[in-house]
């Protein structure tokens, strides 16, 4: 088991590739799950995140980075 710390920055993908500023989940929301890319910065994660299923739902994307744990 492994865990990582998501930054508070980044943008959210939306349907027909809208791009929102921040990840700004509302109370009702939740982490539902989160895959870890290597990406150079935030637009070529957002790139890679375009082939997202749940974007075909009506669903979004947080495209953010990871944090490093301090120990």
């Amino acid at each position: 088991m492994s865990t990582n710390r998501l930054g508070f920055e980044g943008r959210t993908l939306k349907p027909n590739n809208v791009i929102a500023d921040g990840p700004y989940a509302e109370v009702k929301e939740i982490v539902g799950g989160y895959i870890l890319v290597k990406a150079t910065n935030i637009a070529e994660a957002i790139k890679l995140a375009e082939g997202c299923p749940i974007l075909n739902i009506g669903g979004h994307v947080e495209v953010r980075n990871v944090l490093p744990m301090n120990n």
